[in-house]
């Protein structure tokens, strides 16, 4: 299934659950579940924003890092998808530090 597809999917709170379990980063997984319950948002709702976000605003330092995991991913999804969500759960977590 292609990235875009299964975020579409996130709409139903179960596969966006299972998807971010399946990442194999349970403190990612509790980490964004705090961060979407404190904004309002299902954890698919919040994690299908923080994919569009890092796609729109990711650093080209970040793009490069990105392209060079992917190549070396046996599931360059799996790989793109956890690489977005830590990135936001570490945004986030710098803005609350300077807030």
């Amino acid at each position: 299934m292609l990235l875009g597809d299964l975020l579409s999917r996130f709409t139903d709170e179960s596969i966006a659950a299972e998807t971010i379990v399946g990442l194999g980063d349970l403190p990612l997984m509790a980490r964004l579940s705090e961060q979407a319950e404190a904004s309002g948002l299902s954890l698919g709702a919040y994690a299908a924003g923080a994919m569009r976000r890092y796609a729109a605003e990711a650093s080209e330092e970040e793009w490069v890092t990105l392209m060079g995991m992917l190549r070396r991913a046996p599931d360059p999804g799996a790989t793109c998808l956890h690489r977005a969500l830590a990135h936001a759960v570490a945004e986030s977590n710098q803005a609350q530090g300077a807030g």
